[in-house]
């Protein structure tokens, strides 16, 4: 939306009084929301105002009404606007309302997390925060309230998910056999021609929105996040082959991501089987924490579930090969804004809760040798934590026959 646009505000009208008891439980007296040229996407989200060139401001209040904090040279994106609305023009003005709304304490949401703690929710710069803080109020991190409000998964969210997924699986498994007969063949393939096959198959599937696709054949597979220079290296007998693709079905829809490994021979070497394995049982003691914890009513955050996939990889001598976090928010983005699986990166604390999906990835990278990665998505659900990605890798496929 351009600033000459209008927002008729009906996700925040249908919201309030959700927002308003969160803000209750969470002990906050309101979330305040800001935005300038539509750099806070959570914002940008409830608002809908779009890419504004002037600050604005949106107090949502634990109790009454929200009152909206705008600049006098964009009224027409406001006209909808149902509740109070302050407006200012000069800085002087500004810093005399926010202490007219703000002023006399309290306790308000931003997307804000100390020391950086949670990037993602980091949206706010520091000189706002600080002018926010100059009323008399103390900021607290909104990240609970942005999973609650802007990652979690609607009913629609969750059954398109679903079709991308066995999409996303279909796809994989048609790419893997089409360069496991052309390599047979002899026919030279690059990685470059093997992404193309996967983003065409994808929007023929109807998962053309963001369809992506990583594909890392040999040494390169030990790049976590490996892009091809060119068309890419040629794919041969002997490589193992990752093969990382993300879709969703439209632009609105939330994301399937899944990791999928082949080897072009028709045995797959006992190192590279045992590696995988490893990788595997991470990926598997962190989906078994969380039915666990699910069935024995224990929250959990974002840093147990890492921990656990973690501890495995660990145990058997190969942690400091596992260089990222075990697993990502999954939304209308990729990564999201919903709570990583991470104890890592940065260390999650934000709750694990229903409504919220993530991805599961743990892998072992060792530089000029070898990369294995599994990874498959996780919906937590009314009925418990949910593996959306069919039939998840057991082993390390062979692609070639004897």
């Amino acid at each position: 939306m351009s600033h000459g646009e209008t927002s008729d505000f009906a996700r925040l009208t249908r919201l309030l009084p959700e927002i308003q008891a969160a803000l209750t439980e969470f002990g906050l007296d309101g979330w305040l929301l800001y935005d300038l040229h539509a750099r806070n996407s959570a914002a940008n989200a409830l608002m809908g105002v779009g890419d504004l060139t002037r600050r604005y401001f949106v107090l949502i209040p634990r109790q009454g009404q929200p009152v909206a904090i705008t600049h006098g040279i964009e009224e027409h994106p406001w006209v909808n606007w149902t509740w109070e609305r302050q407006t200012y023009v000069a800085w002087r003005e500004l810093d005399e309302v926010l202490h007219a709304v703000l002023g006399g304490g309290g306790r308000v949401a931003m997307e804000f997390s100390e020391r950086d703690a949670v990037p993602s929710v980091d949206l706010i710069p520091a000189g706002v925060v600080e002018l926010v803080r100059s009323t008399g109020v103390q900021v607290i991190s909104s990240g609970d309230l942005l999973t609650r409000f802007y990652a979690r998964w609607s009913d629609a969210d969750l059954a398109s998910h679903r079709r991308a997924s066995a999409t996303l699986v279909a796809v994989a498994d048609d790419v893997f056999r089409r360069l496991a007969a052309c390599v047979e063949a002899g026919e030279t393939l690059t990685e470059g021609t093997v992404r193309g096959w996967v983003i065409d198959e994808l929007r023929a599937g109807g998962c053309g929105a963001g369809a992506d696709c990583i594909v890392a054949t040999g040494l390169n597979a030990a790049n976590p996040h490996y892009a091809a220079a060119g068309s890419g290296a040629h794919l041969e007998k002997g490589h193992v082959v990752l093969m990382d693709l993300w879709a969703k079905e439209a632009d609105d829809s939330v994301y399937a991501d899944q990791t999928w490994m082949g080897y072009l021979g028709a045995a797959v070497p006992d190192r590279a089987a045992r590696i995988f394995g490893i990788v595997r049982d991470a990926r598997d003691a962190a989906v078994q924490l969380l039915q666990q914890a699910w069935q024995e009513g224990r929250v959990l955050h974002g840093s147990d579930v890492d921990d656990a996939a973690r501890n495995v990889i660990t145990d058997q001598g190969y942690g400091a090969f596992f260089i990222h976090r075990t697993g990502h928010s999954i939304d209308r983005s990729t990564h999201g804004m919903g709570p990583n699986i991470d104890n890592l990166e940065t260390r999650e604390v934000r709750r694990l809760v229903p409504g919220i999906g993530f991805s599961i990835e743990p892998g072992i990278y060792i530089p000029d040798d070898i990369g294995i990665r599994s990874e498959i998505n996780v919906f937590i659900g009314a009925d418990g934590p949910e593996v959306t990605t069919p039939n998840p890798q057991r082993e390390l496929r062979t692609l070639l026959s004897a």
